[in-house]
C-alpha cells in the first residue's frame, strides 16, 4: 500500500491542500480568495479525501507548511492539521515554508546558470522572511527577517563560508519576489512572483516522514519567526 500524506499549505494568501499516494500528489484544492483559509482548509481536505475514497485513518501522516508566513494562516493551518492528527490517530509531520519554495523552484525548472535559490515571503514593507540556498535544495543560511536594501545581497553573501562571486546565477521566488526586483535586479538574477504550493512540499514531507522526525501533536507551534503585533482599526476611534 502506498504511503499517503495530507499536504497543507497556508502560510501566505494561497490556501491549499493536497494528497500525495507514493510519490505522486493525487489530489489538489487551492484558492487565492482573501481571508478564505479558515473556512477553505478543513473542506478542501474532506474533498481530497472523498475524491480518492479515502478517510484520515488511511493516510500515514498531516504534513504542515509550518512558516515563516501569515500568522493567521500559520494558526489554520497548525489547528487543521492538530486536529486531523487527533481525529484519524495519525503523526504530524511539519516543514519549513521556504524550504516548501526551494522545493518548488527545483521542480518548475531552474534557469540555465542558477546556482542559488533564495526563497522570499513577503512582510510587509520591505521586509521579507528569507534564506540562501544551493541549486539543489539544500539551505546554506539560516533563516531570518532582512530588510531588502542596496546592502542586501552584501550581507547574505557574506555569511556563506568563503562569500560568493557578484556574478553568481540567483533565483528569488515566493510572494516577496516581486517587491524587490527593482532593487535587486542585474546580470544573473531571475525574480518568481508565486507563494508556496501544497503540491511542492512532497519531497520535503517524504524526507520528514522517512526520517521520522514526527511532531509533538500537543505542543507544535508554527515558525512564527517574530511575534504576533495586533493592530486596533482607526475606525474604533
Amino acid at each position: 500500500m502506498p504511503v499517503r500524506i495530507i499536504l497543507l499549505e497556508t502560510s501566505t494568501s494561497l490556501c491549499s491542500v493536497a494528497l500525495l499516494e507514493g510519490d505522486e500528489i493525487t489530489a489538489v484544492r487551492k484558492s487565492d480568495t482573501p481571508r478564505a483559509h479558515a473556512s477553505m482548509t478543513a473542506p478542501y481536505v474532506k474533498e481530497v479525501l472523498s475524491e480518492r475514497g479515502l478517510r484520515v485513518s488511511d493516510c500515514d501522516a498531516v504534513c504542515l507548511s509550518m512558516g515563516p508566513g501569515s500568522y493567521t494562516g500559520l494558526r489554520v493551518g497548525s489547528s487543521t492539521a492538530k486536529g486531523l492528527c487527533f481525529g484519524g490517530g495519525i503523526p504530524l509531520l511539519a516543514v519549513g515554508t521556504l524550504d516548501v519554495l526551494a522545493a518548488q523552484a527545483i521542480e518548475a525548472g531552474l534557469p540555465e546558470g542558477c546556482n542559488y535559490i533564495v526563497p522570499m515571503i513577503d512582510a510587509r514593507r520591505m521586509e521579507v522572511y528569507t534564506a540562501i540556498y544551493s541549486a539543489d535544495g539544500q539551505r546554506l543560511t539560516e533563516v531570518s527577517p532582512q530588510i531588502v536594501d542596496d546592502g542586501f545581497l552584501r550581507q547574505i553573501w557574506g555569511s556563506l563560508p568563503g562569500g560568493v562571486a557578484t556574478s553568481a546565477g540567483i533565483l528569488f521566488i515566493g510572494d516577496g519576489a516581486q517587491k524587490c526586483e527593482q532593487v535587486l535586479a542585474g546580470e544573473n538574477r531571475w525574480f518568481r512572483q508565486e507563494c508556496p504550493t501544497a503540491e511542492a512540499m512532497k519531497k520535503p514531507a517524504l524526507a520528514e516522514l522517512q526520517a521520522g522526525h514526527f511532531r509533538d501533536i500537543a505542543y507544535f507551534e508554527p515558525f512564527y519567526l517574530k511575534d504576533f503585533v495586533a493592530t486596533v482599526g482607526k475606525k474604533l476611534f
